[in-house]
């Protein structure tokens, strides 16, 4: 069963993106492209040959797949319910992290090896906003190993229980500060548009401009993954204890069809950010993720 939270995400990944675009139409009146359209560019991508220009070399040849690999490795850590993930270990969120972190690290010094002003522009931004949300993701997680007594992200959903309101209130802020982070990570809306077309305003969608092909299908299908991997993490909050699996399911897609509407919805009513705001933005959520850590610490009576 260690296999399920895997199989899940990458069913939850083929339609996410899809439902957001959707929920986009509706609310701007459009009819809109089916919810599997996404997943047609990837498949369209994949099947065509990558063009590397003549002043890059092997990083950022090399790059798309190591950012995949990152992405695919950190879902092997994720558990479900009552099940580890196939990874599990005793710190693993940390391991996690950096292995987000390795991917990130990769797409940021391709697009500075292809030379240009404008991907250098973009990687500058992406590494700055990775830094500034870093702080946030370790103070949720340690409030939780400090609330759990465990230190893994199996042993921490597994012992979590949800019977009061202040325990509620915590999981839903969580859920709130993971909802942020994973559109900080894949640069959505209100930090960055995926949409744009102008380059002094881009921070993803610069970084990868002299993708194509194969590699681009790579990038985009992480995406896809990444978002889901986030709505499995939220999922793993609201699990009832000792439910099985097949009870579990339904509640896990349909966290993630949220969490899609969501974020289709953000992108639909929000404005985005100045850039010079973004980073006051990103320590919101820091001090959302120090209020769940004083939140726990009333819960567990440590302070009063």
């Amino acid at each position: 069963m260690n296999v399920l939270s895997l199989i899940l995400i990458l069913v939850s990944s083929i339609f996410f993106t899809g439902i957001v675009i959707r929920t986009k139409s509706i609310f701007s009146g459009r009819k809109g492209p089916s919810v599997f359209q996404p997943l047609k560019d990837v498949w369209r991508l994949i099947r065509k040959g990558a063009v590397y220009s003549e002043t890059s070399s092997y990083i950022f040849q090399i790059a798309p797949g190591i950012y995949f690999a990152s992405v695919l490795m950190a879902i092997f850590i994720i558990p479900f319910g009552n099940q580890p993930g196939l990874i599990s270990f005793k710190g693993d969120f940390v391991f996690f992290a950096y292995l987000l972190g390795l991917g990130k690290f990769f797409m940021i010094i391709s697009a500075l090896d292809t030379g240009s002003c404008f991907e250098g522009m973009g990687a500058s931004r992406e590494a700055l906003y990775s830094l500034l949300v870093e702080p946030a993701f370790f103070i949720l997680m340690g409030s939780f190993v400090l609330l759990s007594g465990h230190t893994s992200f199996f042993e921490i959903f597994g012992s979590m229980h949800l019977g009061s309101f202040l325990s509620y209130a915590i999981a839903a802020l969580a859920a709130i500060v993971l909802i942020a982070i994973a559109l900080i990570e894949n640069s959505r809306m209100p930090i960055d548009d995926p949409k744009t077309h102008l380059e002094l305003t881009m921070i993803h969608e610069v970084m990868i401009l002299d993708n194509s092909g194969f590699d681009l299908g790579l990038i985009l299908f992480a995406t896809n993954l990444k978002f889901a991997m986030y709505g499995a993490l939220i999922a793993n909050f609201f699990f009832i204890p000792d439910f099985e699996w097949y009870f579990s399911i339904p509640v896990f897609f349909g966290i993630q069809i949220f969490f899609a509407i969501i974020v289709g919805f953000v992108e639909s009513f929000m404005a985005r950010f100045r850039m010079n705001h973004n980073p006051q933005y990103i320590y919101m959520l820091t001090s959302i993720a120090g209020l769940i850590f004083l939140s726990v610490l009333l819960l567990l009576g440590k302070i009063s």
